[in-house]
């Protein structure tokens, strides 16, 4: 095994079930509370999930789905995917004691499974793995500081300096973050959003004017029709198919496009439904649309080209403007002619061909929405982890456009951010390219000169690891080892570095893959009661409809010795600058509405934050394009032209998508199966189309090794098993993270540097014996 990347988990006891065609139900009931009982005791997991987002109780960590705007359930506001995160943040059972690393050396626990390192539970005391020692040992919290703090200033440049944030980080903890991090002299702050929506942000900063989704909660309900394109919502946020059944039930449309039959898109069973748990579930997809991976662009273009020609036909009838919205194109957008003149570039039956669909199939989709703007169009990682992804979702936009559906209600764009508060944190100022007015903003609050140059995101940050150009690495949460691209690649930049630190609930495999230095630092959760000098506190969270609300701990933590993030982050900031600083840390950690003051003062639409954040449900902050305002170079929405490349590849290779089961959370691992797609007990599995099953001279669960070659490099994943699924000829896909190791560290989006985890030219062959 490669010392950077996991055991091959290669259980050998794979077994088959056709895959479920309902979401949620029973089964999601039982799953959840035995994953809570199985961590802790009733009385403990019980007061969490009651609490769980609740308007006087705490945000779920999990994603960033918004909560209700008005009446939410008294019993069970959250789904299973939200009980498993919280599950495992509860955790007594079993802890992450310094004993656990007294039994295993790094090594030792470099073999275990991610599943094992997760179910060893929350991390209790703070730990340090010293240059040359086999095994980390616990230390004391003063000497943590000053060992980062000695490293940090004794760098050549802040520059040499990565400091990453996961999107579980608050408000509260994301804004002293950044604002120690400017004070230190770099913007190296590179963030999950990084690898999943950077190219939603591009996409729609560059045609909107703001990089969020101009969608609420309510137009999911009152909409006429909503397309998800490339996402999963039955497992990467369950709860938004509580609005879309409510939405169905009022006589709206659902089109789901995707590669695979997700069970997510084909029914919902509402639990708390007698009806739907006795009668059976609300049918979702009214059209699917099983397009080949990367075929998105060409399908919506085909649909803009449809909606013209209607328009077309809608005028010769004496009924212009009843397709395309005519008045909302000329007053409030650019670029229109020529978008239009581009059309004629592309014959729809070429655009269809790419998709692997027919001009019927597409034509009866556009069907549904051509007489009507409230249309809403979501998408996740699916869009955006492709080369073309920022070009895609820029179609999006002109669909939307061309319906007047953006800034109405029942309609808009939705990206389906996949972390709690990773909108947050960027809104807080967590980001490599700040903008110069929040940058002169910090300098008139805090009377410093915040650095201008822009810093190095996540892939960046690895080549600058890699190369030496950087040798600390701060991780704000996450499991950055496995999350980026290119797996041994990153490893060997992580183990180049002089310091590794990262700020954890539990233990991950980004702890062992680390630098000549290592610490971990255990912090509090979302669920724990976070106590400072000046009493109880809470944090704030934004969602990705853009709410901002309070989050309250209520549980004791499972060790006296757990810091809040923001105390983390306060702590180090006075033991690293001293007198450089013009902040007062301490009375920034002993109160968090000292931090919120300070954020009203620097951040825009923050303004009397304390209060508006104590409103039960907490307040909508400002949102252009809601209000057809867009803050563009020439303030109007702008059309966009651009050009679908299809992906070139050999008579042998394949298209690879990289996806989650329905047993995971982004890289965490809850069990060895998924539950939607049939599959049990293993991981290492490969979802093949038949025919290209038969056309390698396959069988049917026969271990396959898959290989990556770019540049003349080939990266190899070892060991799936080959199980024939309904996904197009020429496609396939496999679990994220253990396929990360095909994608090469420099093949990402334009613009937007994500990874492109979502279109992998691979290669199969038998497995080495």
């Amino acid at each position: 095994m490669d010392q950077n990347t996991p055991p091959e988990e290669f259980t050998g006891d794979l077994e088959l079930d056709k895959p479920e065609t309902e979401a949620a139900g029973a089964a999601a009931i039982v799953a959840s509370f035995e994953h809570v009982l199985r961590g802790t005791g009733p009385g403990r997991g019980w007061k969490a999930l009651v609490n769980l987002n609740q308007k006087d109780g705490f945000d779920c960590p999990s994603c960033a789905w918004p909560d209700p705007d008005g009446k939410r359930s008294a019993v069970a506001e959250y789904c299973e995917s939200g009980a498993k995160a919280v599950a495992d943040e509860v955790m007594t059972k079993h802890t992450a004691s310094p004993v656990l690393f007294e039994r295993y050396s790094v090594t030792e626990l470099t073999q275990k499974s991610d599943l094992w390192l997760g179910q060893q539970g929350r991390l209790t005391q703070p730990m340090v793995l010293r240059p040359g020692a086999t095994h980390y040992v616990p230390i004391d919290w003063q000497e943590a500081f000053s060992l980062i703090a000695d490293q940090l200033n004794a760098l050549e440049s802040p520059d040499q300096a990565i400091f990453y944030t996961s999107g579980r980080a608050s408000n509260e903890a994301a804004f002293v973050y950044q604002l120690f991090v400017r004070m230190f002299g770099t913007n190296n702050m590179p963030d999950c959003s990084n690898m999943c929506h950077e190219s939603t942000t591009v996409a729609l900063t560059d045609t909107l004017g703001l990089g969020k989704a101009s969608v609420t909660y309510e137009d999911y309900q009152t909409a006429d029709v909503v397309m998800i394109m490339g996402q999963n919502p039955g497992t990467t946020a369950p709860r938004m198919m509580t609005p879309l059944e409510e939405m169905k039930q009022k006589g709206g449309k659902i089109i789901a496009v995707n590669p695979l039959h997700e069970t997510g898109l084909l029914a919902f069973k509402y639990p708390q439904s007698p009806k739907d748990m006795i009668l059976g579930g609300q049918k979702l997809a009214d059209v699917f649309l099983q397009v080949r991976i990367n075929s998105d662009l060409a399908l919506l273009k085909a649909m803009c080209k449809l909606l013209l020609a209607e328009e077309e036909k809608a005028a010769a009838s004496g009924r212009p403007g009843t397709v395309v919205d005519r008045s909302f194109v000329e007053k409030y957008t650019s670029g229109y002619e020529a978008f239009v003149a581009s059309l004629d570039s592309f014959a729809l039956e070429d655009l269809a061909a790419q998709c692997g669909l027919s001009v019927a199939q597409i034509q009866e989709a556009v069907d549904l929405f051509k007489h009507t703007p409230k249309l809403v169009i979501c998408w996740a990682m699916g869009l955006t982890q492709h080369k073309n992804a920022v070009a895609t979702i820029s179609e999006v936009i002109n669909l939307l456009l061309l319906k007047g559906s953006i800034g109405i209600s029942g309609g808009g764009a939705s990206p389906i951010r996949g972390h709690s508060n990773v909108q947050g944190d960027r809104t807080m100022g967590v980001w490599e390219k700040p903008k110069p007015e929040f940058l002169d903003a910090l300098e008139k609050v805090f009377k410093f000169t915040p650095p201008r140059e822009h810093g190095y995101d996540a892939v960046a940050s690895v080549k600058a690891m890699h190369e030496g150009k950087a040798s600390v690495f701060f991780g704000l949460g996450g499991n950055f080892a496995m999350a980026v691209s290119d797996t041994n690649y990153t490893g060997e930049a992580l183990r180049a570095c002089k310091l590794t630190v990262h700020v954890s609930t539990k233990l991950n495999r980004s702890h062992l893959i680390h630098g000549e230095t290592a610490l971990i630092l255990p912090c509090l959760g979302r669920t724990d009661h976070d106590i400072q000098a000046t009493g109880h506190q809470f944090i704030s969270c934004e969602s990705t409809t853009g709410v901002v609300a309070q989050s309250h701990g209520v549980l004791e933590p499972v060790s006296s010795h757990l810091k809040s993030e923001v105390a983390i982050i306060c702590e180090l900031a006075s033991a690293t600058l001293k007198e450089k600083s013009t902040v007062d840390w301490t009375s920034l950690m002993a109160d968090y509405d000292r931090i919120r003051e300070l954020i009203a003062q620097t951040v825009k639409g923050f303004d009397n934050y304390n209060e508006k954040v104590r409103q039960p449900g907490g307040f909508y902050i400002p949102n252009g394009p809601r209000k057809r305002v867009f803050d563009t170079s020439d303030q109007k929405a702008h059309f966009t032209v651009n050009v679908p490349m299809p992906i070139a590849v050999q008579t042998d290779e394949l298209l690879l998508m990289t996806i989650r089961s329905h047993d995971q959370f982004n890289t965490t691992v809850y069990k060895n199966a998924d539950r939607y797609r049939g599959i049990h007990n293993e991981r290492r599995v490969i979802f093949m189309h038949p025919d290209d099953i038969a056309q390698r001279g396959l069988q049917e669960k026969q271990a396959i090794d898959i290989h990556s070659l770019y540049d003349g490099v080939t990266r190899t994943a070892h060991r799936f098993i080959v199980i024939p699924y309904d996904i197009p000829r020429g496609c396939t896909a496999a679990y994220f993270p253990e396929t990360n190791v095909l994608i090469p560290i420099d093949q990402i989006a334009e613009k937007s540097n994500t990874p492109i985890s979502k279109s992998i030219k691979v290669t199969i062959t038998p497995a080495r014996e």
